[in-house]
This record gives C-alpha cells, sequence and structure tokens, in this order.
C-alpha cells in the first residue's frame, strides 16, 4: 500500500504575505533527504505556503511521518524568525508535538491506496483561501457530467461517488451518496462552513474505505480561538481508469469561483489558478490562488511533477479572474466583496458596537 501525505503550513512569508524563502525551501528539500522513512518526496509552494508532498508506506496519521514533518517545520519557522520573514511561526500552534499534527496549525491531507497499473494523482496547493474553496471543484469533478463527461461515458463511474462531509463548526461529519443525494450534498456544500474532507469511489474496482480525494480541512481560527492567517488548503485528486481524467480534473478550475480569504480572510475574491512559479499573490495580498502538480506514483517514488496550470489554456480564466479582481474590488468595505460581520477573521465591529452601544435607541 502507498500512502500519500501532503502537510503544509505558512511559517513566514517572503516581503509580507507574497512568497517562500528559497534558503527555507532549501531547508526542507535537506532535511527530508535524510529521512529513509520516505520513499520520495517534493517539496512545493504557494503564495506563503509550504507544502511537503510525501510517499511512503505507513498509512495515514503515521506518527513519525508527522513527527518528521512537525519538527522540520518548526525549526523552518524559527529561521523564519531569525530571517525576520513576515509573520514567522504563526502557523506553529503548539509548543510539542503530540503523535500527529492535528491541532497544531499544520494542514495534512493524506490517502492510502493499492497502486493501480498506472497511477496519475494531482496535488492541489491553494494561498488566500479556505478549505470549502475546494467545495465547488470537487463536486465538478466527481458528481458534475457537464464537467465530466466520464459520469455518463465511463462504466467505473456510473455508480457515482461518497462524499464525507465535515461540519467545520460543531465537529461532526457525515456522507452523501451521488447522483442519488447530489441535492442534499449541494445544500451542504454550498454553506462555507461545511467542507468536503473525503471522495470515495462507489466502483467496485475500488475498496470501499479507499480514498480517491482528500482535503486539508484544517481552520487555524478555530482551532487557536482568534485570527492567525488564511487556512490556504491542499487537496490529493487521483485520476484517470474508473475516475475522471486530469483533464476533467482540471476543468473544475476553468472559471474563477469566487472564494472567502484573500485580504486578511475577510473578502470575496475570484479563485486563480496559476503555474508555481506564478503563485505570488501581491494585489491586495490576492488574488486567491490554486497550484496543480500532477505525479505519476510509482512504486511509491513520485514522477513529476507537471505543473498543470502552466498552459496557455489557462489564460483566458486568469483574464477573467483579473476582471473580476477589479469588478468586485470597487465595492471597498461593502458586502459581497467584504465577509458579513460574522465572518470577518480581522474585525473592529465588537469595538464599535461596544462603544456606540448608546446611540441605538428603539425605533419610534
Amino acid at each position: 500500500m502507498t500512502t500519500i501525505s501532503v502537510i503544509k503550513a505558512d511559517i513566514g512569508g517572503l516581503v509580507g504575505h507574497t512568497g517562500v524563502d528559497p534558503d527555507i525551501l532549501s531547508f526542507f528539500e535537506e532535511g527530508l533527504k535524510e529521512e529513509s522513512i520516505f520513499d520520495d518526496f517534493f517539496v512545493g509552494w504557494a503564495g506563503d505556503d509550504i507544502a511537503l508532498i510525501l510517499s511512503h508506506n505507513k498509512g495515514e496519521n503515521h506518527p513519525e511521518v508527522h513527527r518528521i514533518a512537525w519538527e522540520l517545520f518548526k525549526e523552518a519557522a524559527e529561521l523564519a524568525k531569525d530571517k525576520k520573514l513576515y509573520g514567522a511561526g504563526q502557523d506553529i500552534l503548539k509548543d510539542s508535538f503530540s503523535g500527529n499534527v492535528k491541532g497544531s496549525g499544520l494542514g495534512v491531507a493524506e490517502m492510502e491506496f493499492e497502486e493501480r497499473p498506472s497511477e496519475p494523482i494531482v496535488v492541489f496547493l491553494m494561498d488566500k483561501t479556505e478549505p470549502s474553496a475546494f467545495n465547488l471543484p470537487l463536486y465538478k469533478m466527481f458528481a458534475d457530467p457537464f464537467n465530466t463527461p466520464g459520469l455518463i461515458i465511463d462504466k467505473g463511474m456510473s455508480k457515482g461517488f461518497r462524499f464525507l462531509i465535515y461540519d467545520l463548526v460543531n465537529n461532526k461529519q457525515a456522507h452523501f451518496e451521488t447522483p442519488e443525494e447530489s441535492y442534499a450534498l449541494l445544500g451542504y456544500i454550498g454553506d462555507r462552513h461545511y467542507a468536503i474532507k473525503k471522495v470515495f469511489a462507489r466502483s467496485e474496482k475500488f475498496p470501499e474505505k479507499e480514498p480517491v480525494a482528500s482535503v486539508s480541512t484544517e481552520k487555524l481560527s478555530l482551532i487557536a480561538g482568534r485570527y492567525i492567517g488564511k487556512d490556504d488548503p491542499v487537496a490529493i485528486v487521483r485520476a484517470q481508469s474508473g475516475l475522471p481524467a486530469v483533464g476533467e480534473i482540471l476543468e473544475a478550475f476553468s472559471h474563477p469561483w469566487l472564494v472567502a480569504g484573500w485580504m486578511r480572510g475577510s473578502h470575496i475574491g475570484p479563485l486563480m489558478p496559476v503555474p508555481m512559479e506564478k503563485a505570488n499573490p501581491s494585489r491586495f495580498d490576492g488574488p486567491p490562488r490554486v497550484v496543480a502538480l500532477g505525479f505519476q506514483v510509482n512504486d511509491g517514488k513520485l514522477e513529476g511533477p507537471v505543473d498543470l496550470f502552466d498552459d496557455v489554456a489557462f489564460d483566458r480564466v486568469r483574464e477573467k479572474a483579473n476582471e473580476v479582481a477589479d469588478y468586485i474590488r470597487l465595492h471597498g468595505p461593502f458586502e459581497p466583496h467584504r465577509l458579513p460581520a460574522q465572518d470577518l477573521e480581522y474585525t473592529t465591529l465588537p469595538d464599535l458596537q461596544e462603544r456606540y452601544k448608546e446611540r441605538w435607541q428603539p425605533i419610534e
């Protein structure tokens, strides 16, 4: 069995929140080379977030895998502080390792599976947004035949898929099966407080508990009890042979969907698909970005990556994202550009409400 773990964090930005320091990337690469537990690895990034893409055979939530990632991020945060990077160590919420990275501030997406004769995967890295930003694209990949015609013409997908949904506010979970429960599923995942955690194939070609997609769903503000940074989720999606083709997976990002995040995690903005080298969100700390790295998994080795959004076919999506950014930025502090008051990550509203509470009188 092969396990792919993607563990990420923001441990300090190079020039505000726009990028990562090359020395920090080199630190991770050198550190991972010394660890024999991994079959292979790749250090990726989007904006100011670094993602360790790890291949091993230890299964999900393995203490040693998580410990190594935790210690590397912890040490890298100290390097970031020495270099006075912006927000150095902001995602490190614990002082000690407790068996896995859950609740530590690190985000993690993992899946364990039996490799098929050919095993392509796509690893997505997002910056300046939150876990629910994957809801619409994943629905389109695995449940929308207008995006994924394989749902109609590929016998391997005709039975549909099962979605594991997390209620991020109340810490609950539920499964929904498509196509039968598509409307119920949409009723939940259209709300940004719910997030798709995993997707499973209902076809007999895949074991029932073997995921075909996995998302990091850690909400930093809910863990810490205060705003400390955007969640910047990552995801792993398996492709082809009874699953959506790579092209169908990427087609889910052919429109710049509006997502929450952007400046101070408190605005709505267009999600722009970009190659990794273009994932330096600088306009109003954005717009939000998504990177897609393609790998062939070969006996645990990660052949690649192919930087899948480094394609002129996505130029028009990026142009449209810029047009949408122009339009919505004109709204300034008004909704829908600004998030509703209860969802603002940074806010002075409690102070305002206290300061002016005596001014508000019953309507005559």
